[in-house]
Formats: C-alpha cells, structure tokens, sequence
C-alpha cells in the first residue's frame, strides 16, 4: 500500500464507525489522514490479533480490494459500531510505568482505531508501526540567568518543594529497578560532560571563595562515576521446609539532606545517585554561600530525569536556601529520614529530631609516619593529600606526627614537594592570628584558601608552586587541635611508632573520620588501624585514595563517623524489609 491507500484506508474506517460493521461503506472520496500520536501508535487498546487475522497473507505487497474491505469490516467489528460510554479510573499508570497520570477519556476510541489501522497497513508494506520520538534526548543546559528561578525542581518554599518530592516518590514507586538503573545512569552522564564538569566547578570555587577547579572537577567527576547506584541493593534469600524468606532494600521516602559548602555539586551527586538508586525522592538544603551551583545542579538533574520519562521532581531544593528553610525540612513530617553532611553542629542537630539520621560531621585526620616508611613517597603522598582542593576536604591530611629519628628528613622531602615550612616563632604567630578566630576556631575567610594566598596575607611572596604551609609544632598547637581546612600542616616530631600512633587517637578526637600512616611494619599498621576506629584508614598512600582517587572502592561524600554509617551508599538511604513466603518455593 502507498501513503494514499492508507489515506484511504483510514478514511473508510472513520466513515464506517457508527455504521453496521458488517456492512462497512465505500467512501467515494477519501479525507485526509488525521494525525497519529506517536503513544497512541504504540500503545492502542485495539486487540492486535485481530489487526494481524485480517491482514493479507505474506508477501503480497498490495492487498487486494477484497482484502482490505475484510481489515476495515474486522477493524470496525472489534471497535463496535456505536460509541459506548465507559466508566474508567480518574488515574492510571503512565505509559513509562514509573507514575500515575490522568485517564484518557475512554468514551471515544477513535485515536485507537486510526492508530490501528496505520499499524496493519504498514505491516502489510513490510513496514513497521511508528515509533515513539526519542525521550532521553540531552537535557537543554539552565542559563545562568535562569538558575536561580522557580522551576525544574526549585521551589519558593520548602514545603512545596516537600509536597512535590513526596508526590514525586510515590509515582516512583512504580518505576522498575530498570528505570531506577535509567535514571541514575542518567544523572551520571550529566555530570561527566566536560563542559558541565568545568562549569559546576567554576562556579563553586567562585561562589564560595574556597579550594581550586582543577581539583573540584576531579572530585565532581569521582561523584558521577564511582558513587554506587542500584548494584548495591542486595538481595539476601533463605529458603527451607518453610517456605522462602526475602530480605531487600527498600526506600524510606522522602529523604532531607543537608549540604555543605566545601563540596557542594560533590554532595548534591553522590546523594541523588544513592537516593533515587534507593528508591527514594531528596529535599536538598544547600549552604546558602553555595546556592546558585546548587540550583543549578539539581536544575540539571531534573532536566535529564525528565527527557528520560522519570516522575517530576524527584530531586528538589527550595530558590533561597536558609537556616530557617533547614529547619522547616527537618521538622517537616513527610521527610522521613535525614542526611547532614557538614559539621558538628548540624549533625547533633539532625540527630536531635527523632528521625532517622546519617550524620557525617568533622575530622582531623592525622597522618603517621615511622622509620620503616618509603620518606620521599610519604612526603609526596602527604603533600598531595593535604593541598587537594585547598585541604578542603575532611578525610585531608590535618597533621603529621613522625617518629624522631626521620622528622627532619621527612620535613626536607616534603620541602621539595611543595611545602614551605616555616621556622620563626613570630611567623606562626602571624599565621595563626590571620586564621583561628577568637573561640579558638578556624577563621571561615580564611578556609579552603591556597598557601601562596595565606603566605601573602601574612607578608610572604610565593609562587604557586607553593602547596602546603609547613611548620614543626607542640601537640597541644591550635593547628594540631583542630581541624583548619586549610594548607597548613604541623608536624609533631615524637619518640617512637608507638607514642606517634597514640598521639594519632588523641588528636583524632574520637570523630572515627579518616587516618593515615606510612610504614612497613604490619604489626604497627594493624595496631593503629585497631585503635584509631576511623571510617577510613589509607596505608601508604594519599588521603584521597580513601575515597576512589587512586585507591579501590567507591566513592562518597558523606562519610558517616558519628551516625556509624560510615562511607554511604544507595544501600544507607534504604531500610531492610522482610517478605515470606510459606510452605513453597522450596526446590531443594
């Protein structure tokens, strides 16, 4: 058949419904064809045996007159000849099964007909029924003028943006682990394009006024790719005379999290990636001193969840992030669980309210060094480790305690690293007045600033070569004590392994965050990694090869000390349920 005898077809078929269906008429004169819906092509209510009974027999590339006479009259019987007015539900599932939406109207099933009598009459060319346009085409990019504006997941208040990410979640309960896979995969692939990645990371490190780009593209690149996804819900099974018995993953809801402003797009990504891969929707509550690249990653994320056919707003934020935001999402009942990724006073805060918590609160990592260690790597490694992203991140190399006997070779090492170190009492003394503030804290200006930057406000011209500020310190030194995320590395020079791996458990202040320590000795290793508790205990290598950078594993950036979840991933923002079957299924 040609595109005008399928005019034609169709035209008879419109003309005949209302009529006798036995007598299907003749229409001298055929209309043109009315215009198909792609969906309504692939997904008619018409029985499609009944399409393919009528059809003519295999390899006749024009049917006959006889024959299509017998496809209209089977079309119209199977349609009825009169409209009959039938009651359906207001809500059915969508044709993505991941939502519910309005009912077409089931009271003329017209769309149905024509889209069927295309489908035959190209089966019968040898073609193949039309075809959905393509949905998952790439997301169009948020402008900058448009980031900060309602829409695409961003909502005034927050309990609008609750209401929509709890409607959202329960349309994705119907959504296939499939889907779920879909969806994440999706987000991944919006965030490993190289302009975004530069993009975000600009943005950040201009926002904030904290770390390097160059760095936070590797850190949002390690988000996108390593965070795991639906791989990490296990199933466990148990079966006997019993039955079957299935323990699974299942999601808590509406999930509130919490982001902070030293890796903000890092947080905002590896948390949708888990929590969606979890079954669940996420209400972020970004810092306020990174709202623009917060909007605008969870911007993007809807964009692309939506080309993929996902239920709206899944990942949420509200336009103006604030304190009092924060505490309307904590206190607010559809959120059904929380995830504080910053510091100690936002984790007690979340785990005072009587939810389901995930608190990942400070650190001070400390890093040891004794006599049987490979000097020059551990200086590099250490280097390294401290300067990534301007010490910025919380599993960074806070402090070096170093057995006595190699301090001073270490310190030369890690000299021709990149570390400056600093002799003169007064020097440190204008270094620690320019950044601990006056309740013995870091001050925040000074945060996530480079060493050349600390240098120069303390009358020290350096080049950018300079990474990591180095000064020989006392235990008891405000630098030691707490946590600076700032290039500024103390060394504790101490007797013995034994005395520097005590020291590493004091100074650590039971956070269970993330340790270091460069050696040989296994005995001493094992010791340290027993006693110190930490979340994350890298030997031989840098920090960051904690979280994926050069190390194995995957990759996170809430690391849950206080809450004991410790490195998070999908199988964190779910809950275990149990589903029994009894006396079957049993086939041993």
């Amino acid at each position: 058949m040609n595109d005008q005898e399928i005019s034609d077809t169709v035209a008879r078929v419109l003309g005949g419904y209302g009529e006798a269906a036995q007598a299907a008429p003749i229409i001298p004169a055929p209309a043109p064809a009315p215009a198909v819906n792609a969906n309504g092509a692939a997904t008619s209510g018409t029985d499609t045996a009944v399409i393919e009974k009528a059809a003519p027999k295999t390899g006749s590339a024009t049917p006959a007159p006889a024959d299509v006479d017998d496809l209209i009259a089977s079309i119209l019987a199977d349609a009825g000849s009169t409209p009959a007015a039938r009651k359906g539900p207001a809500y059915v599932p969508g044709s993505k099964r991941c939502c519910w939406q309005p009912a077409r109207p089931v009271d003329d099933p017209v769309d149905d007909i024509v889209s069927q009598a295309l489908i035959t009459a190209l089966r019968q060319t040898g073609g193949s029924a039309p075809q959905p346009i393509p949905s998952a085409f790439a997301p169009a990019p948020a402008g900058d003028d448009e980031t900060m504006t309602p829409g695409d997941g961003v909502f005034a208040t927050m309990d609008e943006a609750i209401a929509a990410a709890e409607l959202a979640q329960r349309q994705y309960l119907f959504c296939s682990m499939a889907a779920r896979k879909q969806f994440v995969e999706g987000i991944r692939e919006v965030f490993l394009d190289e302009a975004t990645l530069e993009r975000i990371s600009e943005m950040a490190a201009e926002q904030t006024g904290m770390g390097n780009v160059a760095h936070k593209i590797i850190k949002n690149r390690l988000a996108a790719e390593k965070a795991p996804g639906v791989e990490d819900l296990t199933t466990d099974a148990e079966t006997g005379d019993g039955g079957l018995t299935l323990v699974e993953y299942s999601p808590f809801g509406v999930i509130g999290a919490i982001t902070p402003t030293t890796n903000p797009t890092e947080t905002i990504i590896c948390n949708a990636i888990g929590m969606l891969a979890a079954g669940n929707s996420a209400v972020f509550s970004p810092h306020p001193r990174a709202t623009e690249v917060s909007l605008l990653a969870v911007k993007l994320i809807n964009r692309k969840l939506a080309a993929l056919g996902a239920p709206a707003n899944l990942v949420v934020t509200v336009q103006k992030p604030s304190i009092d935001n924060t505490n309307a999402m904590m206190n607010h009942p559809k959120v059904r669980m929380l995830v504080a990724t910053g510091g100690p006073g936002i984790v007690k805060a979340v785990m005072s309210t009587g939810k389901k918590a995930i608190g990942a609160g400070a650190g001070n990592p400390p890093v040891v060094v004794d006599e049987t260690a490979d000097i020059e790597k551990a200086a590099q490694d250490i280097v390294n480790g401290c300067s990534f992203d301007n010490n910025l991140p919380c599993i960074a190399e806070k402090e070096v305690i170093a057995v006595d006997q190699i301090t001073d070779y270490l310190i030369a090492c890690m000299q021709k690293c990149g570390a400056y170190l600093v002799t003169d009492p007064a020097v440190v003394a204008k270094l620690e007045a320019l950044v601990i503030n006056n309740k013995g804290g870091p001050q925040t200006s000074c945060v996530g600033k480079s060493a050349a930057y600390l240098l120069d406000k303390i009358g020290i011209r350096v080049g950018d070569e300079v990474k990591v500020i180095l000064a020989e310190l006392p235990k008891d030194h405000p630098f030691v004590q707490e946590e600076l995320m700032m290039p500024i590395l103390p060394v504790v020079r101490v007797p013995s392994v034994d005395d520097a791996i005590d020291l590493a458990v004091e100074v650590e202040h039971g956070n269970r965050h993330t340790a270091m320590m460069h050696s040989t000795n296994v005995r001493k290793l094992t010791k340290m990694a027993k006693l110190i508790q930490t979340t994350i205990f890298v030997k031989n290598g840098p920090s960051y090869a904690g979280i994926g950078v050069g190390g194995e594993g995957f990759a996170t950036f809430t690391i849950a000390g206080p809450t004991g979840e410790g490195l998070t991933s999908a199988k964190s923002f779910a809950r275990k349920r149990r589903c029994v079957m009894v006396e079957a299924l049993n086939v041993r």
